[in-house]
């Protein structure tokens, strides 16, 4: 019976994924969403999303790309960064609150090539009272989004923010390093100086390449770890 039932929820997945390429309503060259999505959205098991992923692309409904790919941890739950911090923290169940720090006017544009005004949130993350991150945001400071000191974040989220702004993120870099704290961030994060931290340096842009985001993270390396995928992308 379990067999048959597993079965069962694989055909309506295939189903369902399948109607909805045909019918135009996954366009073309849009991706899917991911496996943890798929799976929580179906009540079904990873293993059951790429079985009917494979299914899909023997049909040559979608393709598989072979590469990398990279995702964070939080306590060994993956987060998926495209929801933004908070939401990606709830799906998770961690039981994780932000602080924010500030918004002001200014910020680091990294290694975007941005030569635009930017608007810098800072956010405190904590897990029960310990913190166990530092975020840094660098935004684009133009229409809605430069009045943010002001007017402040949409529902409290960066990502909410930039979609009320009509700025999307559809691609990225990400890059990952080990830092000591600087004495500022020492204190922010209530750690000693010169302890060593993760630090995540992501720039998000838009279809067109414009930039959506530069976030530098500081991360606790006891609770974050940064996962790496290769080979055939299912």
């Amino acid at each position: 019976m379990s067999e048959q039932g597993g079965r069962s929820k694989r055909a309506r997945l295939v189903e369902d994924l399948a109607g909805r390429i045909r019918s135009g309503r996954l366009p073309n060259g849009e991706q899917l969403p991911g496996e943890n999505q798929l799976a929580r959205t179906y009540a079904v098991s990873r293993g059951t999303v790429r079985s009917a992923l494979a299914e899909l692309a023997r049909r040559d409904l979608i393709t598989t790309e072979t590469g990398v790919g990279s995702f964070v941890t939080f306590d060994g739950s993956p987060l998926d960064q495209r929801l933004g911090w908070a939401q990606a923290f709830a799906a998770s169940g961690a039981a994780v609150r932000t602080e924010l720090l500030g918004i002001a006017a200014g910020g680091d544009p990294g290694p975007t090539g941005y030569e635009g005004p930017l608007v810098t949130v800072r956010r405190l993350r904590r897990a029960g009272s310990v913190p166990v991150s530092l975020e840094t945001a660098s935004l684009p400071a133009t229409g809605d989004l430069a009045r943010l000191p002001e007017t402040g974040l949409v529902d409290g989220s960066i990502t909410a923010t930039l979609a009320a702004a009509g700025l999307l993120g559809v691609a990225g870099e990400q890059w990952i390093s080990v830092a000591p704290l600087d004495t500022a961030d020492a204190v922010t994060l209530e750690r000693e100086p010169g302890e060593l931290f993760l630090r995540a340096v992501r720039v998000t842009r838009d279809a067109r390449g414009g930039l959506v985001e530069h976030v530098v993270s500081l991360l606790d390396p006891q609770r974050f770890r940064f996962h790496l995928a290769f080979g055939e992308q299912r």
